[in-house]
């Protein structure tokens, strides 16, 4: 077994909502036209000319159209380098946040021992090669679900004070943050299914039943059915609200353009008995 594949330390970052991994393809002379559902993989010849050196052997970087980029046994200088390079290309990266939505993981290789996982490493007795990248993928998804669950929280935050309104008698909500907020949840939602595609799998696990255990493993562990249920279950709950507030808006407005109406005829009556009153006194 080659030196390199004994130790496969992983680094992952959300950095943007999505990347054109074709315009990346193209800037590095790769003829292969991708889809939105396999990643961009960056090997030795390809890092060399991003990173303006010759790149250790061993060294990847895998990129991911929803927005994420994994590097394999890189350096913090050669990350840096290839933000900078994303940037080159005017791709919309939010660099600023990168460390607060990325994760570490490990591959480690033990002829002896059975197959592990935790949410740290991997032990696998034998180096198979669909293994990083199933791995890259998992994580990849990870962090951009824990990007989707922070935002999600914000939506959270903000129903929380139209309900403190309504709980203070503050019966008439604005109609047009109501909408934008519905908006908000719908894009999330659409977000973890369309864009990071938590319920879809690598091509590699349809054709070989190892890789579909272990990336089925491999996402039990990172919970991402179960993080995808919880967010699922949370848009429920806010559009279920949305939709009451929504009824007492309307409700309320429906209100306030009956009594308007009531106001008017009242005025239109009371305009009547004055020229009546008046005529009858001349």
């Amino acid at each position: 077994m080659e030196q390199k594949y004994q130790d496969l330390k992983f680094k992952a970052y959300s950095i943007a909502k999505e990347i054109d991994l074709n315009k990346i393809a193209e800037q590095c002379n790769l003829r292969k036209k991708y889809t939105w559902e396999e990643p961009l993989i960056l090997n030795e010849p390809e890092l060399s000319g991003i990173i303006g050196y010759d790149a250790v052997e061993g060294r990847q970087v895998m990129v991911f159209s929803f927005g994420c980029v994994v590097f394999v046994n890189t350096t913090n200088s050669e990350v840096q380098k290839f933000f900078d390079y994303l940037i080159s290309l005017n791709f919309e990266l939010d660099i600023s946040n990168a460390y607060l939505y990325s994760d570490d993981y490990e591959m480690k290789i033990d002829p002896a021992s059975e197959m592990e996982f935790t949410d740290e490493y991997v032990v696998t007795p034998e180096y198979e090669v669909f293994i990083p990248e199933l791995i890259a993928t998992v994580i990849a998804k990870s962090v951009a679900l824990e990007k989707v669950e922070v935002k999600m929280e914000g939506i959270t935050d903000a129903v929380d004070g139209m309900i403190a309104k309504i709980e203070k008698g503050k019966m008439r909500l604005d109609y047009k943050n109501l909408v934008r907020t519905t908006a908000r949840i719908a894009r999330h939602s659409y977000n973890t299914i369309a864009y990071i595609m938590i319920l879809d799998k690598p091509d590699v696990t349809w054709a070989n039943s190892q890789a579909q255990n272990f990336y089925d493993r491999m996402a039990n562990t990172f919970e991402l059915n179960d993080r995808f249920e919880i967010l699922q279950r949370k848009k429920d709950i806010l559009n279920g609200i949305m939709d009451n507030f929504s009824s007492v808006t309307n409700s309320v407005r429906g209100l306030f353009v009956e009594w308007v109406i009531v106001a008017l005829i009242t005025f239109e009556i009371v305009l009547a008995v004055y020229e009546f009153i008046r005529d009858y006194i001349r």
